[in-house]
């Protein structure tokens, strides 16, 4: 279900080309922290859409550009203004499978946004990735559409003092006189935004017992954090045992992640990897709730990905409402009273949100993550918790390593329901009113 939606993304229209998509990326890199030097040769396995391609385009930020590809053959090409046009030599038939190989080199840094830069962030020691929603160009040439999934195999030179964090499983790591080579491959299909990367001294450790037969799960922490590390995650692999008893199997291979020697803002979802800052471990596990909010991102926005940016809520709302239901689960307050909460914090603010399509410049305001968690609860009241797990559950199923709508789901979610939902989904998702609260919901619906 990945690829194409037929139309540029509403929101960032510069972004991504619509017009084939890449079903594998394999990235050759080398980085050395000084200098903050970056440079790589990329091969991308593409298909053409239904239409003959006479040119196509990759994003790519300023870097300095030595050779381009197209199916082993040297085509015209222009790199300006964080794109990469590319004509071939001749136009590639319709639907036709074809390679594109990039060589490029530079000094990576974030690319501008609404929300500041974004993408590859230089450390004081090292570097980490996190581009959603239009970071992946800082540091490789991709089709920058979240609609357009591929594998990945990423290898990746640094000097030995550091440690390679990246999506997927580490399948080698080589070491040859100073540097050390890691190389990592991600099976499952993955938009651009997803690729996470992080470079820097981290002692790796393993989460939960290994022989248990559960999920494998690591975690790559500076030393000096270790203690407060292992009390604040001590309780993931419990979460990670709850989310796949209520959402379905864990959708990636591993599970891993990165706690900066930095403080960030706000900890940012990988695909199978989720990165947070120092600030982000206190040793109290005052920031459990976002330990719950990344990792159900796995499911809700990683696995079942969105067409396009106007859909977002559909991967803020739902790990919002994980948030509550961890709380509840876990001994701590249940989700209806965290959902009246969020209520009173939205009564208070500014109605000119409408969750379904919020618009570029509210796409991550903080009502529309309580306001997509209200939306999930609302859903949960109308169906009963025997329903409403069922339906989730059977909507990651259905819908794994694939692309989604807002319609897809309110159809989805209305084949579960003993009436009609149509009133319920255009208070809660298409008017920018905040509706009243629903009631609490029932234990039965038939699940």
């Amino acid at each position: 279900m990945s690829g194409q939606t037929g139309a540029a993304d509403p929101y960032f229209p510069d972004n991504g080309d619509h017009r084939y998509r890449v079903h594998r990326y394999e990235l050759a890199l080398e980085y050395r922290p000084g200098p903050n030097r970056l440079s790589g040769t990329a091969r991308l396995s593409a298909i053409a859409g239904p239409a003959a391609l006479a040119e196509f385009q990759l994003n790519l930020a300023a870097f300095r550009v030595g050779r381009v590809l197209v199916d082993g053959r040297a085509p015209q090409y222009a790199h300006r203004a964080g794109r990469l046009r590319v004509r071939p030599a001749k136009p590639l038939p319709a639907t036709s499978a074809f390679t594109v190989e990039v060589q490029w080199a530079g000094n990576p840094r974030p690319v501008r946004s609404p929300w500041g830069g974004i993408g590859w962030e230089e450390l004081t020691d090292g570097a980490l990735v996190a581009s959603q929603p239009v970071g992946a160009p800082s540091w490789y040439p991709c089709n920058d559409r979240p609609a357009d999934k591929a594998s990945y195999h990423i290898s990746l030179n640094v000097p030995s003092a550091y440690t390679v964090a990246a999506v997927g499983r580490l399948l080698t790591r080589t070491t040859r006189s100073s540097t050390t080579t890691w190389v990592y491959e991600q099976p499952a299909p993955t938009p651009s935004y997803l690729v996470g990367l992080s470079i820097g001294p981290y002692r790796t450790v393993l989460l939960g017992d290994p022989d248990s037969g559960g999920v494998p799960q690591s975690a790559h922490v500076p030393a000096r954090l270790l203690p407060r590390f292992s009390h604040d995650f001590a309780r993931q692999p419990a979460m990670m045992r709850l989310f796949e008893e209520l959402f379905g199997p864990y959708p990636f291979g591993e599970y891993a992640v990165v706690v900066a020697d930095e403080e960030l803002d706000v900890p940012v979802e990988a695909q199978g990897l989720s990165l947070f800052g120092a600030n982000h471990v206190d040793g109290v596990r005052g920031a459990e709730r976002l330990v719950a909010h990344e990792l159900a991102h796995q499911w809700f926005g990683n696995s079942v990905g969105i067409a396009d940016w106007r859909h977002i809520w559909l991967n803020e709302g739902f790990a919002k409402y994980a948030e509550w239901l961890w709380s509840e689960r876990s001994g701590g307050r249940p989700a209806h009273e965290h959902a009246a909460a969020a209520h009173r914090l939205l009564a208070s603010r500014p109605q000119d949100l409408r969750p379904a399509d919020p618009g570029r410049k509210l796409m991550f305001d903080d009502r529309l993550y309580q306001r997509g968690g209200l939306a999930v609860h609302a859903v949960r009241c109308a169906l009963g918790d025997g329903r409403f797990f069922r339906m989730l559950r059977d909507w990651t199923t259905r819908h794994r390593h694939g692309v989604v709508t807002t319609g897809a789901f309110t159809a989805h979610a209305g084949g579960y329901a003993p009436g009609p939902l149509d009133g319920l989904f255009s208070a809660w998702l298409y008017e920018p009113a905040l509706p009243p609260l629903p009631p609490p919901p029932s234990g039965g619906g038939g699940g």
